[in-house]
């Protein structure tokens, strides 16, 4: 097994896991920042306040990236299968 191989393999299993991450996460990093000020100048200390919309803004992103995502990890994954192909012969 050739090492180069196998971090190349693991390097884009990664950059996978973060390229399918961020848009959900950066959508509720926004959404709890706008919620927090408003919380603040408002002086509305409510915790579930927060937690609420974040969902919707989750939920919202990952039905509007979805065909991406399932794009995205269709093609890496079969170059995984390609670079096993490899490993094999």
């Amino acid at each position: 097994m050739d090492e180069a191989l196998f971090l190349t393999m693991f390097q884009k299993a990664i950059f996978l896991i973060m390229a399918l991450g961020a848009p959900i996460l950066l959508s509720a990093i926004v959404v709890g920042l706008t919620i927090s000020i408003i919380q603040s100048v408002t002086q509305i200390q409510e915790q579930t306040l927060t937690f609420v919309p974040k969902i919707f803004a989750a939920l919202l992103v990952l039905v509007v990236t979805a065909p991406w995502m399932i794009d995205m990890f269709k093609s890496t994954t079969i170059e995984m299968f390609d670079f096993i192909k490899v490993f094999i012969s």
